[in-house]
């Protein structure tokens, strides 16, 4: 399985930040310690370039990102101080969720996974950005699938606890891209814009609840829609001990949650493009363990797949 990672390209931020950069590096040497990932399987993406950029963003605010010319205000929105390190970060996070993209997709029947080990900047809109995201990663990367005409149906199946409303807006009313969000009903953003299918928990929602949206919703959305490649925001954040979360998701359940996402997938041949999303508990390890079990189940879903195939030869797409 192709993992690909920016972590060594640090945004500089205050001390008291409450972003918890240290996350992605920390999940990446995981990975290794355990022997989830081997090195070879590790990727350095390209930063995404500025043609790549306008397939999603607006020409004003990337040349402003790319300047440094965003003022206060939308520096404050975005969450981080601009500097060509910010810049530099942000393009090669969605760099690498291009790179896994193109890793991903391939014959029809095969099942492949291949991961952003950061990404999900789904609160990123055409034209500015917020939340901590400055280009939506996710966008960018179905456009280009779409552009070069590798896919032509894509879904984004997003589970990070905040809904992915800059994701819903670019999308909004593009039939090429179904967008489908479960989060938190009283959380940010408060204004929520409107996805393809949205499911809000109340605050306090426990596993039984928010497993059983998914295993209602996801098959169903999957036979509908029939997509050539799912991108799935496998966010940290729904976890009970979240500072931002509001719900009580264990990490058992969000462990459940991949395992479901990634065989509902397989079942029907579908490729996989995994990023990691948001998480902000206090216990940053437990962050890392909610996000590494991610690529865990990943693995284990491929080789399930590999086994298969052995057994029976590709999976025919479902559609």
């Amino acid at each position: 399985m192709k993992a690909f990672y920016s972590d060594t390209f640090v945004l500089p931020l205050p001390q008291e930040h409450r972003f918890p950069m240290a996350k992605y590096r920390l999940l990446r040497e995981r990975l290794l310690a355990d022997g989830v990932l081997d090195q070879s399987e590790l990727c350095v993406p390209a930063a995404a370039t500025v043609d790549e950029l306008l397939l999603v963003h607006a020409p004003a605010y990337v040349d402003a990102v790319t300047h440094g010319t965003l003022d206060g205000h939308a520096q404050r929105r975005v969450g981080f101080p601009w500097s060509p390190e910010m810049v530099e970060r942000s393009r090669r996070s969605v760099g690498a969720t291009i790179a896994a993209s193109r890793e991903a997709v391939g014959p029809p029947g095969h099942f492949v996974v291949a991961a952003n080990l950061a990404g999900g900047t789904h609160h990123a809109f055409a034209d500015r950005g917020e939340g901590y995201c400055v280009f939506n990663d996710v966008a960018v990367s179905a456009r280009v699938l779409l552009r070069d005409r590798l896919v032509d149906r894509a879904a984004v199946i997003d589970c990070d606890v905040h809904q992915g409303n800059g994701t819903a807006s670019i999308f909004r009313g593009d039939p090429a891209v179904f967008t489908f969000s479960m989060h938190g009903a009283r959380n940010f953003p408060f204004r929520k814009e409107t996805s393809d299918l949205d499911i809000e928990f109340a605050d306090g929602a426990s596993d039984d609840e928010y497993l059983g949206a998914l295993a209602s919703h996801l098959p169903a959305v999957l036979d509908r829609e029939r997509p050539n490649v799912v991108f799935y925001l496998a966010g940290a954040d729904p976890y009970e001990g979240d500072r931002l979360g509001r719900l009580k998701i264990t990490i058992a359940g969000l462990r459940e949650r991949d395992r479901v996402v990634f065989e509902e997938c397989r079942l029907r041949g579908i490729p996989v493009v995994v990023t990691m999303s948001g998480g902000y508990s206090p216990d940053i390890d437990a962050i890392v363990t909610i996000h590494a079990n991610t690529i865990r189940e990943a693995v284990a879903a491929l080789d399930r797949a590999g086994s298969s195939e052995r057994s029976h030869g590709p999976l025919s797409p479902a559609y």
